[in-house]
């Protein structure tokens, strides 16, 4: 109770973990706060925050940057899969399934100790069954796709963290994406290209190889703040014998009530007609006709059509899945943002570092992040309307 006190913190807060891609989590923790989570604190690839069960619904449903939102149960030391099954065997489960409660186990593992995922989710597995056996006489079942609570098990060296999935499948699955090209962008790292670039929604935006429309999507949703997983079907939690339906819909009802207008123009442009169309189709999926055009054009082919400052956010291709001529095409881009995009900030994510050199500007900014298991380069190249130095002898003045 003192502690609680101390601490500003209702009885019935508890610590929760956002997870996230490499490089978000400032961002992220950034977003947790601006929701009202306390405690904040940033970790690797992940946040460590406080709130209720209200929150714990309003942090699925509204983060942009988060892949999972779990709740720890225990940490303990391991240090031999004896000693792991006793610990398991040792928590009560009661207190989160019945033997009517379907359930499964993700397992990360960091350890020399123990090598193989599937064998420690079996025996975590093995605990929880012969738990319930002893205990009741009879045991729940494992739904390893559609399961009533999802556990995860992260074996650090000799640490072992046990949690609960509140969020089920990846938060970056919102809902709207029903279409994909070759090569599509996470939503998740999408959303946090956006937030880095200071996406703000107060000028014109373009994504000019915009693909299946996932910058797009995810600028009308910044721009509009919207929450990002409204079109997601379902969450973890939902299955849970404690769901409260009326404070989830009150939490829904109160994110869309803080929406605001958007002014300006979001557009996107791909040279594929079937690009074109996956795009139209996940765009009007995700309800944003209204804000968002799609049209077939090649971006080399193209010039700025708006007055006033714009914001440019792509992915090229890499190379990786979508053969190109590497130094002819960064080179075009290059050349298309200095001819045609006067008074625009561009930026571009791309695993192919060397390529960057072909471009033939100098970027303002790099950042690093991972596209997958690709490490990459989040690039900034500012195109002044005229001159950089006429630019800069006009801010003088």
């Amino acid at each position: 109770m003192y502690f609680c006190l101390f601490f500003n913190i209702p009885m019935d807060n508890y610590k929760m973990i956002a997870k996230t891609l490499f490089g978000f989590e400032e961002i992220l923790a950034k977003e947790l706060r601006n929701l009202g989570a306390v405690n904040v604190k940033e970790g690797v690839r992940c946040v460590f925050f406080e709130g209720d069960k209200g929150f714990m619904y309003k942090a699925n449903l509204c983060l942009r940057t988060a892949i999972k939102i779990i709740k720890p149960v225990k940490s303990f030391q391991v240090y031999n899969e004896q000693d792991l099954y006793r610990k398991i065997y040792a928590i009560d489960w009661g207190e989160y399934l019945t033997t009517d409660t379907t359930f499964a186990i993700d397992t990360t593992i960091k350890s020399d100790m123990f090598t193989h995922s599937l064998y420690v989710s079996q025996k975590v597995k093995d605990a929880i069954v012969d738990k319930f056996r002893d205990t009741e006489g009879e045991r729940p079942s494992v739904d390893v796709k559609f399961p009533d609570m999802r556990f995860n098990i992260h074996i650090q060296n000799e640490t072992c963290n046990v949690a609960i999935d509140t969020s089920g499948r990846s938060l970056h699955q919102r809902g709207y994406r029903t279409a994909t090209n070759i090569a599509p962008i996470n939503e998740v790292l999408a959303a946090g290209c956006l937030l880095l670039s200071g996406w703000d929604g107060q000028c014109n935006f373009i994504d000019p190889m915009c693909g299946s429309g996932t910058f797009l999507t995810e600028a009308a949703m910044i721009a509009c703040n919207i929450p990002a997983n409204i079109n997601r079907k379902e969450f973890a939690f939902e299955k849970w014998s404690d769901f409260d339906e009326d404070l989830f819909e009150k939490i829904v009802d109160s994110s869309l009530s803080k929406t605001r207008d958007f002014k300006f123009e979001i557009k996107g442009f791909d040279k594929a007609p079937s690009a074109v169309k996956k795009a139209i189709d996940n765009v009007e999926n995700a309800n944003l006709s209204d804000y968002i055009s799609v049209e077939r054009k090649n971006f080399f082919e193209t010039e700025k059509e708006t007055e006033g400052q714009l914001h440019m956010v792509f992915n090229p291709p890499y190379g990786e899945r979508l053969n190109i001529e590497m130094e002819e095409f960064y080179a075009s881009i290059g050349d298309t943002l200095k001819k045609n995009y006067p008074g625009t900030d561009s930026w571009f994510i791309t695993s192919n570092l060397e390529a960057l050199k072909y471009v033939g500007l100098r970027p303002s900014r790099k950042i690093k992040v991972f596209n997958s298991h690709l490490e990459s380069r989040l690039v900034k190249y500012v195109m002044y309307e005229g001159s950089k130095k006429a630019k800069y002898n006009k801010d003088m003045q």
